[in-house]
């Protein structure tokens, strides 16, 4: 619940504080006064967005905290999963610089507004006019039901079960997609990838090729050529072989007659070991060239395909190639896998698909166990508050699965005897609305774990004794949780544990916005004014002490 309250620079409030009571506040005031602007400024505390037009004072910060007392409502969880500091009195703090710059603080730690909103859901249910049209809604009246029949652990389950359904459609959807996308280029990958297997390239294979395609194509050249140099070396009568036979014996018999002598014999007789040995070598190559036009033609039809294919797939090498032909060769195997992939995703969709059935009729026979009972309920309090004649009927409705469930709620409304329910949003006036909203809150208080409940002008259309049994409605709430209530009729003011006054100053340049607690005889008064006016009799003064039980 709220413990206390401070509002500094915002909208028409300069600086307000207030410190409810646990139970029943009332808060009455002029129109325009600035009731509806507390609302604003609790919304801030929220999580709602911030505005800088709604800044009292352009050139100051606003600051509106609110202190919540939370030992009773089990929220450390909450705290737990967004690393926030727990305390049994939780302070909330919205901050808005004139720049525009908003920020929120949680027991003095930075927080999101989607943090803010998540804890916010916990500590309060602010009724409003907006609420009352969402009343209308099918969604909403369905969180209804599912309040009253206590469907949360159901509804947890389902929406598990509707998340893996629906992450097992998208899945099943990508792989679907990338099979068409594949299939479409499956039969050109296939051509790529058989062009290169066939080629069957070998690492390095290109330089090898173009080596022996140079020698092919000059073998009559290096015939020729070795075949003189054979000649030069070795064959003819003046061959370097048979000059240098002719000089070994020459230096062979002086080579005694000096070690300088000696050494040029062994130089001479190595030169000559060598040229015999580079002799053969070159007649071995000679003989090894031949002129293979059939060959040429092989290697230079290799050569060129192999280049072929290095600009077809923009490499410089066979080795890029074969890369490239094993990238395909796994592309293709990742296609014939699709289909088992697919197969696979199909029958876990199908699996999911039967857990969320399972679960919707989970879901929809507990609600469909509670739309009578809810429905005879909210008749039964409605009928006190002056709509004799009320009747509500629960249609449930199969339809495909959503979010929530696999159900429609539609809710039929009729205030008058002898007329067909129908849609709420369609027959409901704004004191009936009122009403129904009044009664589904009353009915579930109980059944959530709010701390504070505000109702916003909920006697919209009421008087008298139906006034009279709202308030002795809202005492009942106000055992279990904190009830604020702003309200313009006098039996409601008269009804609170404090009430609240909230007047318009004129005294300075600027009007502000102030709120006090009435003392017992201010109350009389104020009830007084609401009941005969400004100027309030003698009669009207006795009326606010009767509602005040005053003698």
């Amino acid at each position: 619940m709220i413990k206390s309250l401070s509002i500094n620079n915002y909208a028409l409030i300069q600086s307000l504080d207030m410190s409810p009571s646990p139970k029943l506040n009332i808060i009455t005031g002029e129109t325009g006064a600035g009731k509806s602007i507390m609302l604003g400024a609790v919304g801030l505390l929220l999580g709602n967005r911030a505005d800088t037009r709604a800044l009292f004072s352009e050139n100051e910060k606003c600051i509106i905290e609110g202190i919540f007392e939370i030992s009773s409502y089990m929220l450390q969880p909450i705290f737990e999963d967004f690393d926030l500091d727990y305390a049994d009195e939780c302070i909330i703090r919205r901050e808005i610089s004139p720049s525009g710059k908003s920020r929120a603080f949680i027991n003095d730690t930075p927080v999101t507004l989607d943090i803010l909103k998540k804890l916010g859901i916990h500590l309060m249910d602010i009724h409003s006019q907006h609420e009352s049209l969402e009343l209308g809604s099918n969604k909403y009246q369905q969180e209804i039901l599912d309040l009253f029949a206590q469907n949360k652990d159901l509804k947890q389950k389902y929406s598990e079960c509707y998340r893996a359904w629906k992450a097992a459609q998208l899945n099943l959807e990508k792989l679907e997609k990338r099979a068409l996308e594949s299939s479409k280029d499956k039969d050109y990958k296939q051509f790529l990838f058989t062009e290169l297997q066939e080629a069957n390239l070998k690492p390095n294979e290109l330089e090898g090729l173009e080596e022996e395609l140079s020698r092919l194509e000059n073998a009559e050249e290096i015939q020729i050529n070795l075949g003189q140099l054979v000649q030069a070396l070795a064959e003819s009568d003046y061959s370097i072989v048979n000059q240098l036979k002719e000089a070994l014996p020459l230096i062979n018999s002086i080579k005694e007659y000096g070690k300088e002598l000696e050494a040029i014999f062994e130089r001479l007789n190595s030169v000559s070991i060598e040229i015999e040995d580079l002799t053969a070598d070159i007649q071995k190559e000679h003989e090894s060239v031949e002129l293979d036009p059939e060959r040429l033609s092989e290697v230079k039809e290799r050569v060129d395909l192999i280049i072929r294919l290095q600009q077809k797939h923009l490499v410089q090498t066979t080795e890029e190639l074969i890369s490239i032909q094993d990238k395909l060769n796994e592309d293709l195997k990742e296609v014939l896998n699709l289909d088992d992939e697919i197969s696979a995703a199909k029958n876990r969709l199908k699996n999911s698909e039967k857990d969320l059935n399972k679960a919707g009729l989970a879901l929809r026979k507990s609600r469909d166990s509670q739309t009578k009972k809810f429905a005879k309920a909210i008749e039964s309090l409605v009928h006190k508050l002056g709509i004799e004649n009320a009747t509500l009927v629960i249609d449930l409705s199969e339809t495909t699965p959503g979010p929530s469930g696999m159900d429609t709620v539609e809710m039929l409304f009729s205030a008058n005897k002898g007329v067909l329910p129908r849609e709420i949003k369609h027959v409901a006036s704004g004191g009936e609305f009122s009403r129904l909203i009044f009664a589904i809150k009353y009915l579930l208080a109980d059944k959530t774990a709010l701390p504070t409940i505000i109702f916003d002008e909920i006697d919209t259309g009421v008087s008298g004794e139906i006034a009279l049994q709202m308030v002795g409605m809202m005492k009942e709430m106000a055992t279990n949780h904190q009830v604020i209530s702003i309200s313009h009729l006098p039996q409601f003011a008269a009804g609170g544990d404090k009430h609240y006054f909230v007047y318009k100053d004129h005294s300075s340049d600027k009007s502000v916005s102030r709120i006090k607690e009435l003392a017992k005889d201010e109350r009389v008064m104020t009830i007084a004014k609401m009941i005969g006016g400004e100027n309030p009799g003698q009669s009207a003064i006795a009326s606010a002490r009767e509602l005040l039980g005053i003698g």
